[in-house]
């Protein structure tokens, strides 16, 4: 993912809320939400990176979720680190309880810059190898992009104001949730982070939904937990010019 907000405890309906965008090249290929039925993915619903075959975002039966950002801070990429894809399953299939330290992320130097979160409908803990420590999620809402959790990029706050005016209404259609993963508009230039990238490349990066012929958004997921236990996970992917073409709907109660 490169946008994810996630709300904990915040709306009347739902115990949990995740809306996220995945972007990348439109040349990796890519396979939509299923779930899978061979190891590390057995029991997990994801979509799955062909390239190195890890998944971004992904979800369990028993209200098990987790999800992964890339770091942008200008270092640089080590061609020859380990998938970072790898990070969701070992998070999802990892023996601590929902919400404690992720002890199956034996090594996190191995990898290129991540965030991670992964947790339950109760708790949800981030961690980031960019970062000493892991944080215990606190109630509420709480962002991620492409820098460490709740940092204040522009497209952050607009889609994490979105999602609070739309909780504070009680709203349990996701629509206005899928509308604000949906934004095109990017950020003025004096907002822009300098993350070691070009300003036009920054400019691109700045809106919720990116859309241009190398590097885009390819899919918005918006996955739900009702205080009783219905899980709902919608999953939309996008060609690149924006237009969408397909999606995944997957309902459920929670084991």
């Amino acid at each position: 993912m490169c946008l994810a907000v996630v709300a904990l405890d915040a709306h009347p309906e739902y115990a949990l809320v995740v809306a996220a965008n995945r972007d990348e090249y439109h040349a990796r290929g890519a396979a939509p939400a299923a779930w899978g039925r061979e190891p590390p993915f057995v029991g997990v619903l994801a979509g799955r990176d062909l390239a190195a075959g890890g998944t971004w975002l992904g979800v369990r039966r028993d209200g098990r979720w987790a999800l992964l950002t890339n770091v942008r801070d200008g270092l640089g990429n080590d061609p020859a680190a380990i998938s970072r894809g790898e990070l969701v399953p070992a998070a999802l299939n990892d023996a601590a309880a929902p919400g404690m330290p992720l002890y199956g992320i034996t090594d996190p130097r191995r990898y290129n810059g991540f965030n991670l979160i992964a947790g339950d409908a109760q708790a949800a803990v981030w961690m980031s190898n960019r970062s000493a420590g892991e944080r215990r999620l606190s109630s509420g809402i709480h962002g991620l992009s492409n820098a460490l959790l709740d940092t204040p990029w522009p497209k952050l706050v607009r889609t994490v104001d979105r999602l609070r005016s739309w909780a504070a209404r009680g709203d349990a259609d996701a629509a206005p949730l899928f509308a604000a993963l949906a934004d095109r508009t990017p950020a003025p230039d004096d907002a822009l982070p300098n993350t070691g990238v070009t300003r036009e490349w920054e400019r691109l990066l700045s809106s919720p939904f990116i859309v241009s012929e190398r590097y885009g958004t390819r899919c918005s997921t918006v996955f739900t937990i009702g205080r009783r236990g219905h899980a709902r996970f919608v999953e939309r992917s996008f060609a690149a010019d924006g237009t969408p073409t397909g999606e995944t709907i997957e309902e459920f109660r929670t084991q």
